[in-house]
């Protein structure tokens, strides 16, 4: 356990943080699955601007690689670029 009143402070704030991270982790996830599960490609081209925009805003704020996230948004475009309409 921190001794210092600084130290306690910094876990409290990691908590929060990591609370956090893993909350807006989790959407992003929830949603790359809602869009990859979607066979309707006007349903599926609708979401994607949604999807992309939540991956950019975690790239921004460091909790994705950046590498990761353009993976994440090519495979994304590929899927929904090969449903039928």
């Amino acid at each position: 356990m921190p001794r210092h009143k600084s130290a306690v402070k910094r876990v409290r704030q990691n908590a929060k943080r990591q609370a956090r991270n893993r909350m807006h982790r989790s959407r992003m996830r929830s949603m790359i699955k809602r869009l990859e599960s979607m066979e309707d490609k006007a349903e599926a081209a609708e979401f994607l601007p949604e999807v992309k925009a939540k991956i950019d805003r975690l790239t921004s704020k460091g909790l994705l690689h950046k590498n990761k996230a353009a993976r994440y948004k090519s495979r994304l475009e590929q899927h929904v670029n090969a449903l039928e309409a």
